[in-house]
This record gives C-alpha cells, structure tokens and sequence, in this order.
C-alpha cells in the first residue's frame, strides 16, 4: 500500500477513533474502509465503541445530503461534515479511498465533491463547526496557515457561515471569532495557564486546555482534555462558541459557558479608548483623559467610533514648551480585560513602567506573572471592565488629568471621613433613643463594622420588646425555620400580632441576605407583597419583623393531606393570579426593577382570606431600569424552581423569576411538589409528567383531585397551558409576566403552542450530586450552587 493510501486510512482513523478514546491515554484498534471497500448512501461506519458514527445524513427541512460525522447517542448534533459547500442532490453518494489515496467523497456521476488532500499523517485537519477534545486548532506563523472552526450558513445548511474561529499567535496567542475578516470575539492573551480575556476561564469548566508551540512555527490549542464526561464546543450560525457537556441521566446536551454573553464581549463595542461595562448605564464610557470622537453618535448609543484623548501628552509637547517638569503618569484601572495589539517583553514590573514611561509612543502597559510586560503603542481596543477577575491596566494620562484625579481624591477622602464620622454620632444617638423609648430612626443603621444599609423612615425595635412579644423566642411560638434563621410569633403591647425573623449566628450567609432584603423590601410596597414593619439590630442580634400572616405559608395547605382540601379551586386561582400581580410590580410597576430568584411555595404567605403576599427577598436582584439581565457566580436557590440558564450559566432576569412562577403554577393545579416521582412515571419530574399527559391529552391524573370537576375543567386546562409555557427550556420563549397576567384574566381561547419544558426528567445528575452533601460547593463554570433543598 503506497504512504498516501496509508495516510488517508489513518485520516478516518483519527475522525472517527480519537474522538471516541480521547479520554483514555492510547486507542486500539480501528474500523475502518479500505482501497477495495467504499461506504455507499445510507451506509455507516462506527467507531469502536459505538460513540461516533460517519454516515449519509440530511439536515432537518433539507432534501440535501452530506457526509459527516455524530454521535451514536445524538445523532441531531453533526460534529463534522466533508462536503459542506457540495452537497449531494440525491442518494448516489459513496465515500472511498481514490486512486491517488485520498478519501474522496462522490455523487453518481462520480464528480469529487470532496477530497481529504492527505499528504501527511495528521488529524482534524479539516474541522467544521465543532471543536471536540484532543482537536488542534492551529496557526503557523511563518506561512500563515490556520486551522479553524466555521460556522454553518444557518441551523439546516452546513454551507460555510458568516463566523470563523482560530488562533492569532504573532505576538501572544489568542483565540478570535471572526465575522467575515473583522473581529467579532477574543479571548485575551494566553498566559500559560488560562486567556486573561475569559472570566470564566477561572472555572473547572476550562481545566485542560493548552496552547503549545512546537518550535516549527505552529502554535496550536487543544483541550480540554482532563473531563470524566463528554463535552463539546460549537461556533454556532450566529457567531456564539457555546461549550456543553452530555448528561446521560436526562439524555440531552447541557450548556455550561457560551460567549459572547453581552454586548460588552463582542469585539470593539466601545471602539478606541472606549471601555464597556455591561452593568452599567451607558455600558459605553471612554477613559479616563479621553472624551467620545463623535458626540452626537455617542449620544444616540453607537459608540464604535470611540474617543480621543482630551490633552496632549506631556512627552509630546515637552520640546516645543522647554518645560520638563510635570511628567505624564499612569492611572490604574483594575479588574480589565487588557486590549488588543499588545507588544511584549521580557522585563521586570518596574522595568515594565519605565520602559513605558521612556517612550513617548506608549500609551498603555499592564504586566502578567505568566507573560511578562504588555505595552500598546496603537489605539486601546476591545476594553472591558470585569466584576472579578481581571489585569491591571496602566493608561498614560497628561499631568494636568493625573493632577485632577488628586484633587478629587484630596476633596472626596475628608468628605467620606465627615460622612463616616457623622454616621456613627447618628448610631449612636439613635441606639440610645431607641433603648429608651423604642422609636423610628431614619437614615443609617450600622452593621457591626461591615456594612450601613440606607433606608427610609424604617422603623427600629428594641430588642427586649422583641423578646417579650415572642415570650423570649419560645419554640411554641416558631412559625419556621430557613436558611436565613427561625421565624417566630409574636403580639405587641398593643396586641398587633407580628412575625419576627431571626438572623442565625450560626448562618454563613444570613447577614448578607438580612442586608439585601431591608434594602429591597423597604423600598416595595404592594397587596401581593409581605409589609415589612421594622428591624432590629442590636449588638450580634439582627432581626427583620413582618406582618402576621395568619394561615402561613402557600406550602402549609399544598403539601398536606389534611389541608389540601381546603384549597378549592377559586382560593388557589386567585393564589396564581395574586402571586403574577405582585411579581408584575417587582419587575414593571415599582420604582425599582425587583428580580426576586427564590420563588417557591414556602415563600408565599396566606393572608386570613387566602389572598398571597411574595415573601423572603434575602436573594432578590435590583436591576437598572434598562437591564434585562444579569450574570452570577454564587447561584443561590432551590432546585426544582431554578430555570435552566440560572442553575447552569448563572444568568438570572425577568424570564428566571417566571420559569418559576410556572413551576409554583403547576405545583398549584398538582398538589404535587416539583421534586415529586409519579407512581406511574417516577423517572419523570413535575414539569416531564405534566408534559407527557399534555401531550397524550389527558389531565385527569394530573389535576388534584380536590379541584377536579366539569365545571372547572376547561380553566384548569389554560392554567396548565400557561404553566407549560412559563417553564420553557429557552429564556427567549417563555412569555413576560405581563403577558401571563393577560392570559391568565382574559378569555383568550387560543394560546400559544407550548414546546417541551426543561428538567423533564426526574433526577439531574449534577444537582443530585450536590443535594447528597449539601456543604458540598458543585460548579460548573464558576458557579456555587447552595441551598438546593428549601431554606
């Protein structure tokens, strides 16, 4: 057999038999065609294994056919394809190892769509819009040969795409993703050990990756490796490489960590000089000594022309003034992702600073451990200010900038040292007032040394009326206990009946919760919402204290036999509909945009007349008016009520707070609680066995019997519909609460087609390995899941 023919059964070898053993440190033996065997449509070759398969396949809304790869177990997820830009117009395809060696892939009239080009051995040298582990993607630096990743035309077209993804190495490697020729996403520079430009790249979910030089010119990334599961990155149609992992318990691909996640991660936002930060309102604004190029496009929110420098650089006009005395300096900006264009040398930190000070074509430097010093002398570019992790970045500024950045310093340091001074006379005198007489204080209540929380007319109580209400917190009189602390009964001098929630000593998170919610729940005020009375802080002692609320919590009557009963179905439609106004006020009518994250049935409180008020905001979320959504690192809540994007990537809005309003809707019409197994299918969850009976139309068994009657049937049935469609897999396809609310009161006789809702099944593999050991941290993707079971 001659080396070409060798080397072209080595290249299927490689497709189909490193991707199934790439965790394992060698592979075997290997299936594979021959110089006298061909693969004829619809044939298919298998790994070993059964992993992958290599086949005939037509995408979906497609009579085209294509040759490519997929999983055994997924074969909706092509991870290769051979002709791409030639498809087959009918069935004739054959693949087969032509006379020159190469595997070529035919149509009947035997016309080459497709031909391997093996001239060495090698591997993955013809990628297509997956990157799988042990795949290279390559640069060589002295012929400018890439290996990359392109995206597909479109879902259904595997034609190459606008986007393309590969290494730059020139300088210090990165990773971009490419709209046509022009920048569309960057990693940052390559520091041995992760791309500084990748916050999440902290995460477990990046463990493996290595970019390697082979000192012949090519720099290649492979990885990761180091994974005990199968995981994948695609850059999809639109330009966004999004990495997911298989859980083999539910059957599906999970999505661990996608970019770009905003606007402030595509390449270029802000445009020169510019920074972004999608926090904040423009999430445009230039640097510190810059101001925007053009105003009038600035001020209408296109920012890509970006800013120029305010005053000339000392260096710069130093010899037409003969005056050397004020230099430039350098302003620190921390928590970046340093710009593009970066020049590199191997000096000292304080070297770094001096070689950049030394000349005058310098504008920027910023040092990393694992890459020595960065300088920039072109325009700063692609500039983000992260929430966590990030570099120092050092911008040159005229002495005239750097002078006024210390006379705000030397105005602002005395005015935050009155302020602080005038804090503590203002607690010290309320502490004494409030020991006397138990009256309001307004302004600033002091926690121990940490914090001041800010709030309006709130009134404080003494510690010893607290006690006295609760006959000194007496286990007769808890009401409950959550993650925050034990919840106790108790009635005033003037027989006002309260509830009086107790910081634990004992709670790791408790204060911060107990911060959050006088903050949230002192600004809101609504019949759907619980009224909060006061606060306590007293020494250790922190207390919230609420309105009674006689019948407890929604849970109470829903999750017990001797209760349920009373629930009929006008008390729990008015629940439903109570619970959809306040959250409509938390995210659309109050002064605030309220994202509350932990909305189950143990957090809804019944009034005397069953109406419900919205409780416990210790995890609640204030958003800017303009923001729609927001990322986490500590994702805090139940399982069971976590919409999918909040519980795997961390990002919570509006729609997160309405998958579980959907959750809590069919918990409602169930009398079942959402981790509940079926004696009919007890490997669904809530949400997979009200799906299954929707679809086979039939929601008898579903229904509590307690409401189910004829005359009810038909409502029942559209709240069931509307809790379908609140849970739904994607964000983008759930409805706004607006428009719940509308379904729910109108009389809408056709509502829109629910498709199936995430966690259909009963166990998810990744949140049952954190319930099993609850002071167990489980991450993915930098994110902390706790408090999984109810607080």
């Amino acid at each position: 057999m001659t080396n070409s023919r060798r080397n072209s059964q080595h290249f299927v070898h490689v497709i189909l038999v490193i991707l199934h053993c790439f965790n394992q440190g060698f592979c075997t033996e290997v299936d594979s065609i021959t110089s006298t065997q061909s693969l004829r449509d619809p044939g298919i070759l298998s790994s070993p294994g059964g992993v992958f398969k290599l086949g005939f396949f037509s995408p979906l809304n497609s009579t085209n056919s294509y040759v490519g790869i997929w999983y055994n177990f997924s074969e909706t997820v092509v991870i290769w394809v051979a002709n791409r830009d030639k498809p087959l117009r009918d069935s004739s395809g054959v693949v087969k190892i032509s006379g020159d060696g190469n595997i070529v892939v035919m149509n009947g009239e035997e016309e080459i769509l497709w031909s391997s080009n093996v001239s060495t051995s090698q591997s993955f040298q013809h990628p297509s819009d997956s990157i799988v582990p042990k795949m290279r993607i390559s640069e060589n630096t002295r012929t400018g040969e890439r290996v990359e990743v392109k995206s597909w035309r479109s879902p259904w077209d595997p034609i190459f795409g606008n986007f393309s993804l590969g290494m730059s190495s020139v300088i210090i490697p990165q990773v971009y993703i490419w709209k046509g020729s022009h920048p569309y996403w960057r990693s940052g520079q390559w520091n041995g050990q992760i791309f500084i430009g990748v916050q999440d790249m902290y995460s477990v979910s990046f463990d493996g990756f290595s970019v390697v030089n082979d000192r012949e010119g090519t720099v290649y990334l492979t990885g990761p490796v180091g994974f005990n599961f199968l995981t994948k990155f695609i850059l999809d149609w639109k330009g966004n490489l999004v990495q997911s992992y298989w859980d083999e318990h539910e059957r599906n691909w999970k999505i661990i960590w996608s970019a770009p996640k905003n606007d402030c991660e595509v390449y270029g936002t802000c445009g020169p000089f510019g920074s972004c930060n999608y926090l904040e309102s423009p999430t445009c604004s230039c640097l510190k000594g810059y101001e925007p190029k053009h105003w009038e496009e600035w001020e209408k929110g296109n920012w890509t022309s970006g800013c120029v420098r305010r005053r000339a650089l000392q260096c710069e006009v130093k010899n037409n003034s003969g005056d050397s005395s004020k230099e430039d300096g350098f302003l620190k900006m921390e928590l970046m992702k340093l710009p593009d264009f970066a020049e590199r040398s191997s000096t000292t930190e304080d070297q770094c600073r001096s070689q950049c000070l030394g000349n005058c074509s310098c504008i920027a430097y910023a040092y990393d451990s694992g890459i020595g010093c960065m300088s920039w002398s072109k325009n700063l570019i692609d500039i983000q200010q992260f929430q966590n992790w990030g570099g120092d970045l050092y911008i040159r500024l005229a002495h005239s900038e750097l002078d006024h950045h210390k006379d705000i310093k030397k105005i602002v340091i005395p005015v935050i040292f009155g302020f602080l001074t005038l804090c503590v006379c203002l607690f010290l005198c309320c502490t004494k007032m409030t020991r006397r007489r138990g009256v309001k204080r307004k302004e600033v209540i002091l926690l121990g040394d940490r914090s001041a929380v800010h709030m309006e007319e709130l009134p404080v109580f003494n510690l010893d009326t607290l006690a006295n209400a609760t006959s000194q917190f007496h286990e007769d009189n808890k009401l409950g206990q959550g993650g925050f602390g034990p919840v106790y009964r108790g009635k005033l001098e003037d027989g006002k009946e309260i509830a009086v929630k107790r910081l634990s000593k004992a709670s790791g998170q408790g204060l911060e919760e107990f911060m959050n919610e006088v903050l949230v729940i002192s600004k809101v005020q609504h019949r759907n919402l619980v009224r909060l009375l006061g606060c306590c802080v007293d020494k250790e002692e922190k207390m919230l204290i609420y309105e009674y609320m006689p019948k407890k919590s929604l849970d109470v009557f829903l999750f017990d036999e001797g209760h349920r009963g009373i629930l009929d179905w006008r008390k729990r439609s008015i629940i439903i509909e109570g619970v959809g106004r306040g959250l409509l006020y938390l995210h659309r009518d109050s002064r605030l945009k309220i994202i509350h994250r932990d909305l189950k049935p143990s957090n809804i409180l019944l009034d005397s007349n069953f109406n419900p008020k919205i409780s416990d905001f210790g995890m609640a979320r204030i958003f800017g008016s303009d923001q729609d959504q927001a990322d986490t690192r500590r994702v805090v809540g139940t399982y069971g009520y976590m919409a999918p994007e909040y519980a795997m990537e961390g990002r919570f809005s509006e729609k997160s707070d309405v998958f579980s309003f959907g959750v809590l809707v069919l918990e409602i019409i169930s009398g079942r609680k959402s981790t509940s197994s079926w004696i009919e299918t007890p490997s669904l969850s809530l949400l997979g066995y009200a799906w299954k009976l929707w679809k086979e139309e039939d929601l008898s068994t579903f229904i509590d019997p307690f409401i189910l009657n004829p005359s009810t049937k038909m409502e029942i049935r559209k709240h069931i519909q509307i809790g379908l469609l609140c849970v739904q897999e994607f964000a983008e396809d759930r409805p706004s609460i607006s428009s719940v609310l509308v379904m729910l009161t109108s009389e809408i006789s056709s509502l829109p087609a629910a498709l199936q809702p995430a966690f259909t099944e009963r166990h998810a593999s990744f949140f049952k390995m954190c319930n099993e050991n609850r002071e167990t941290k489980c991450t993915l993707n930098n994110i902390s899941i706790t408090n999984l079971t109810g607080r």
